[in-house]
Parts: structure tokens; sequence; C-alpha cells
């Protein structure tokens, strides 16, 4: 699964702790996500794309190899 998670993170200024525990779960829970070694609950993919203030496209769904970038 691609994800924009950590560029968006980074972006808004958040510690992988600090996003973790506003989205309820483990930091290392978190890493994973990061890293593609983890694929999220629809639920959970909602708690972050919310706390990361977008949309689930957005942050889940590649469109082009540049779009991280357009935030």
């Amino acid at each position: 699964m691609n994800s924009r998670v950590k560029d968006y993170r980074l972006k808004r200024g958040y510690s992988q702790a600090s996003l973790a525990y506003q989205v309820g779960i483990a930091r290392q829970t978190l890493s994973m996500i990061e890293n593609g070694r983890y694929n999220p609950s629809l639920d959970l993919c909602i708690r972050l794309a919310e706390a990361l203030e977008t949309d689930l496209n957005t942050l889940f769904w590649k469109v082009g190899k540049d779009d991280a970038n357009n935030f």
C-alpha cells in the first residue's frame, strides 16, 4: 500500500509518538505503516487522514510520483 503518512506527518510537524497518540496506536505501529510493513484498517486510515488534515485518497492512493510534494 502506498502511503504518504510520513510526508504529511513531517509537513505538519508531528513526531511519530504524538501522531500515534492522537490516533490511538503505538508508535511502532505508525512506524510500520510509514515503512509499508503494516496495512491499517479503514477506521485507522480515516483517523490518520483526519489527524493529518487531508483525505484518504490523498494520503493512501498514489496518483503520480511527485504528488507527495504537492501539499
